[in-house]
């Protein structure tokens, strides 16, 4: 019988072999605005990026919305995705705040990525994480020593739908009050925008990071609404494209961050009544986010 054990270890090593890889699996959170049916042939954005990534080898995609059992975030859900593509516009403080916890503890932990587009900016889930990132941020910024016994405060803990006021300082920033230091948390947001539909210039800064595969050193972006610096997030890790428009403005249009143990990616071309997420670059931009992703997760 001792004779067979070899052989059979072989063939379960081929079968090993053979066998294809697990799908990255993908969840498309979307708003689904009435709006998005004028640029998306009658149907919703997150729809027509799922359709898409469904289409593409690998990947396994499902497509959620605010209104969907549980917010689309159970945690049956949760537990069986490796990535999440976030839209989000007019209702963000109808997001339950449990259910964006449980996707933040998740990316925290390195067990999921999160991908936020345009107007998600102020998903509840980005801004917890942003200020994540800010309180990491604050900390490390301590001389080594002080770190472990430093008293925080935090402001600014709900940023949600409020634009910054003339000369008001950027944020997160942090003073210390006496023997306490204050954290502004990040208003993620920005203090200009211009939704005329303009035409956008995007150059890809980082040609060499696999978000940027197969993607060309320029492109224009026929309809998108306009975000102008400076955007009120915690310092990007790596900035991986950007946007520009002919009056002037530009954005950080392609971010990212690693927080916790986990990677956040926020694009910014959008708004629901243009057909930004039609165009195949832009496609490609979210295709190589969660191929990237994906592979991080599945190796840990």
């Amino acid at each position: 019988m001792r004779r067979f054990v070899p052989l059979l270890g072989i063939l379960a090593g081929l079968a090993g072999l053979s066998a294809d890889p697990a799908p990255i699996r993908v969840l498309v959170w979307d708003e689904r605005q009435p709006e998005q049916k004028k640029a998306y042939d009658g149907g919703f954005l997150g729809d027509t990026i799922a359709k898409h990534l469904a289409g593409l080898p690998g990947l396994a995609v499902k497509s959620v919305s605010l209104d969907s059992p549980e917010q689309g975030l159970g945690e049956a859900t949760l537990a069986e995705t490796d990535v999440v593509i976030f839209w989000c516009h007019k209702r963000p403080l109808e997001q339950d705040d449990a259910r964006a916890e449980a996707l933040v503890r998740r990316v925290l932990a390195g067990k999921t990525g999160f991908v936020a587009l345009h107007s998600a900016h102020w998903a509840k889930p980005f801004v917890r994480l942003m200020q994540e990132r800010a309180k990491a941020d604050a900390v490390a910024a301590l001389p080594e020593a002080e770190r472990a016994t430093a008293q925080w405060e935090y402001a600014n803990e709900k940023p949600y739908r409020i634009l910054p006021k003339k000369g008001a300082a950027a944020t997160p920033n942090v003073q210390k009050v006496g023997a306490v230091w204050r954290l502004t948390l990040p208003q993620c947001v920005f203090p200009v925008y211009r939704a005329d539909g303009a035409p956008s210039h995007v150059t890809t800064l980082r040609p060499t990071h696999p978000l940027a595969a197969g993607l060309p050193a320029k492109w224009d972006i026929p309809q998108t609404e306009m975000y102008g610096e400076p955007f009120w997030v915690p310092a990007p890790d790596s900035v991986i494209f950007e946007e520009k428009w002919d009056k002037g403005e530009h954005f950080r249009s392609g971010s990212l961050w690693k927080i916790g143990a986990g990677d956040v990616f926020y694009f910014r071309p959008g708004h629901e009544t243009y057909p930004v997420f039609k165009q195949a670059e832009n496609l490609r931009v979210l295709e190589n986010a969660v191929r990237w992703m994906g592979a991080e997760i599945h190796r840990r």
